[in-house]
């Protein structure tokens, strides 16, 4: 079993995040799937630790990422798996679960001070917005590093390793 003490259920990353504040840090929040680890996600999650002193990732579960429709091999990484890596960076602080199509109950529960999304958001449709925003938090769309992302990177393995007939 994959493990490590950055990965928590919600109660303990509730406790975390509260004593974290009480200490007066800045509370970073974002959220995805993060399904094969790339260069798009490191970068986007070490400029999201930047506007804060913690960073939590909201991770989907594998049943929140199969009702995305990004098809139905994915995710190609179970959570217990996804959430074993992304503990492993140092830009991250806490990694919990959420099982809903957004986040949205999770950033209730949290509270964070800051909210980011990668810049394939708009702060419009950026869930959670309203939450961050009525607590005196700021919300964040920050730019990706084009040409990275699961999917590309799904379609060449697949294009490159092609069953030949």
């Amino acid at each position: 079993m994959l493990n490590h003490p950055k990965m928590c259920d919600l109660e303990t990353a509730i406790a975390r995040v509260n004593a974290y504040k009480k200490q007066g840090k800045k509370v970073v929040f974002t959220n995805g799937c993060f399904d094969i680890l790339h260069s798009g996600h490191v970068d986007l999650l070490a400029r999201a630790k930047q506007l804060g002193d913690i960073l939590v990732i909201g991770l989907n579960s594998d049943e929140s990422v199969k009702n995305q429709g990004k098809g139905e091999d994915r995710p190609f990484n179970t959570y217990e798996a996804r959430a074993f890596v992304l503990s492993h960076l140092e830009s991250v602080d806490i990694v919990v679960p959420f099982t809903d199509k957004t986040p949205l109950l999770l950033i209730e529960k949290i509270i964070p001070d800051i909210l980011v999304k990668g810049g394939d958001w708009s702060l419009d449709s950026i869930v959670g917005r309203s939450v961050v925003e009525e607590h005196g938090g700021s919300v964040h769309s920050l730019p990706l590093i084009q040409g990275f992302s699961t999917t590309n990177l799904a379609d060449k393995i697949s294009k490159t390793h092609k069953v030949k007939e």
